[in-house]
């Protein structure tokens, strides 16, 4: 077919000898539409006998060459072979929804990996930064602390002002036998209780916030002696993490 095509169109383009006036001698001009309709012809005819192949593999395992992907198993995994056999396109299965939300899961966790990353990077070279040798962080830690036990004395100190007065408020009531007791009295008495209350709270919060402040010191300590010995990679400098970043 391809070499009828090849004559037919070499005819078609030869025709008959032109004439001087650019027609033939049959008095008509070339038939230059034909030919090029032959030749789009034997181009799609050409196309078609150079179709690439689909390698594909069914559900029993069975490897099947056609030239179109059955309709069956157009989400199954296949290779494009080239007439030469030569691999050119591979693709992969259609995920299920499963799958997918598995991926986005694992996208997630590795998007959340990169963030704690970034922020030790952070932590370590502001750490790096922050303190020459070991006993600046002592003394860091020792001011923080002193701040804190400050306050923290200060609420203890008045706590036992409002107790003792509420230990004579309770007296001046407890003198009044059988009798009314004053408005002002009781009303003294309850707020006298609700300080108390919130003393006894704040000097919680403050005793745990001295724990918090001790470990936290102690730990960039050891980050800090790990980074200087060696013992762990430093973080890279700023200006690198960002283009890293970009």
């Amino acid at each position: 077919m391809t070499r009828r095509r090849e004559v037919d169109l070499g005819k078609a383009i030869r025709g008959r000898s032109p004439a001087p006036d650019g027609k033939t001698r049959s008095g008509h001009r070339p038939p230059v539409a034909a030919a090029v309709a032959l030749l789009a012809g034997w181009a799609l005819g050409a196309g078609a006998v150079e179709a690439a192949m689909y390698k594909w593999v069914d559900e029993k395992g069975v490897t099947h060459y056609t030239d179109t992907m059955p309709p069956d198993a157009v989400n199954k995994a296949n290779t494009q072979l080239s007439p030469q056999g030569i691999a050119i396109k591979k693709t992969d299965p259609a995920i299920t929804p499963e799958q997918r939300k598995a991926r986005e899961a694992e996208a997630e966790r590795q998007r959340e990996l990169a963030k704690q990353q970034e922020e030790t990077a952070r932590r370590d070279r502001a750490l790096l930064d922050s303190y020459t040798t070991d006993s600046d962080i002592d003394l860091a830690k020792s001011r923080s602390l002193r701040t804190v036990e400050m306050a923290l004395q200060s609420a203890q100190a008045y706590s036992v002002q409002l107790t003792k007065r509420k230990t004579e408020l309770a007296a001046s009531k407890a003198a009044l036998g059988g009798k009314p007791v004053p408005a002002n009295l009781e009303r003294e008495l309850a707020s006298t209780d609700a300080e108390l209350a919130r003393q006894a709270d704040f000097i919680a919060r403050k005793q745990q916030e001295l724990v918090t402040i001790a470990a936290r010191y102690d730990a960039d300590k050891v980050r800090w002696e790990a980074l200087k010995g060696g013992s762990v990679s430093p973080p890279p400098p700023a200006a690198q993490a960002g283009s890293a970043k970009k």
